[in-house]
């Protein structure tokens, strides 16, 4: 078997787990209309939020953030050596979902489940910063950027330094990806939590 089958194949399986869009599938089965044309158009739990159906935006965000872990489970029971394969396959498969033509959500719950899966402490700790950094700002944003970027940081004080380079590229990958909530906290026009994105 050619060496490439093993890892393109634990990349694939992951970036497929991770491309299912929970936000848009939960709310049309909910009856609460397309997630992409209310608030924002994000497909994250803070948009499902918007439609008003608290349980729909619990249940995206813990199967946001289920599938980056078992992309990482799955990968560990069958391909050990290719952990760091999976765990960016998953977040870029939420992130680039292709059954959305590549228009998916920005990771935070995601990365969550990738780094409760890789090393338990860092994701406690990455839960930790986002409730305070979110109870403190009361901005869904602020507090999906303090915990992204908190992994790397974590992950060096927890002594998970192995993972620290693979913490780093998905955190600034999903600051990027909040670049529009950057520009509306600079300006002062970011909604808190619970109010309807423009």
């Amino acid at each position: 078997m050619p060496l490439w089958i093993a890892p393109a194949t634990a990349l694939l399986l992951a970036y497929l787990l991770g491309s299912i869009p929970f936000g848009v599938i939960l709310t049309k089965l909910g009856g609460a209309g397309d997630l992409r044309q209310i608030g924002s158009g994000n497909i994250g739990a803070t948009n499902v939020l918007r439609t008003g159906r608290k349980g729909l935006a619990a249940a995206t965000l813990v199967l946001d953030g289920a599938k980056g872990a078992v992309a990482i489970l799955i990968a560990g029971a069958i391909w050990q050596d290719y952990l760091a394969l999976a765990a960016a396959g998953a977040f870029f498969g939420h992130l680039f979902p292709v059954w959305l033509r590549f228009n998916g959500g920005k990771g935070v719950a995601t990365l969550l489940g990738i780094a409760l899966a890789l090393a338990w402490p860092v994701g406690l700790a990455f839960a930790l910063v986002w409730l305070v950094a979110l109870y403190l700002s009361k901005r869904s944003s602020v507090g999906g950027m303090a915990a992204a970027l908190s992994t790397p940081v974590s992950a060096v004080l927890l002594h998970h330094t192995n993972y620290m380079p693979l913490f780093l590229g998905l955190a600034l990958i999903c600051v990027w990806k909040h670049q529009d909530n950057i520009r509306r906290l600079i300006a002062g026009t970011e909604p808190k939590v619970g109010q309807k994105g423009k």
